[in-house]
């Protein structure tokens, strides 16, 4: 038997509805149906893909990161659900502080809200993670 506290459940909610979104976005970018957000990106690097042909390229390289990004965010989703093991919550952990460096390095050169709400769910998920499971985390 697992304890699941209601918050644990709002986190692995969270990172499974990340990973239905970043598999579908990331289909839409590889099958080309979908341009760069510009709002993802800073004005430097958009300034760099002016050619249409490179956009184009690196939108289907983006949707490939993006969908593997999305089946390792349902797989957190899995490991903060599931509880079942120190293993399980290192792996959520882990992802959960490259998901937080990830959106610091976006952050550079372009703020808006998105970004700042992303970073403020995997900062609270990370803050759950660690204040509400240490003695599982460190001693089972």
């Amino acid at each position: 038997m697992y304890h699941h506290s209601i918050l644990l459940i709002l986190c692995a909610i969270f990172y499974a509805v990340l990973c239905v979104f970043s598999i579908v976005t990331g289909i839409i970018y590889m099958t080309g149906k979908k341009e760069l957000n510009p709002l993802e990106l800073s004005d430097r690097f958009m300034a760099r893909l002016s050619d249409p042909a490179k956009r184009n390229a690196f939108a289907r390289k983006m949707g490939l990161v993006t969908f593997i990004v999305g089946i390792v965010q349902g797989i957190t989703a899995y490991c903060i659900f599931r509880a079942g093991s120190p293993v399980h919550y290192w792996f959520a952990f882990g992802f959960n502080a490259f998901s937080i460096c990830s959106v610091l390095m976006k952050l550079k050169g372009k703020i808006n809200a998105f970004p700042l709400l992303k970073l403020a769910a995997y900062t609270a998920i990370l803050l759950i993670l660690l204040l509400g499971n240490s003695k599982r985390l460190f001693f089972s």
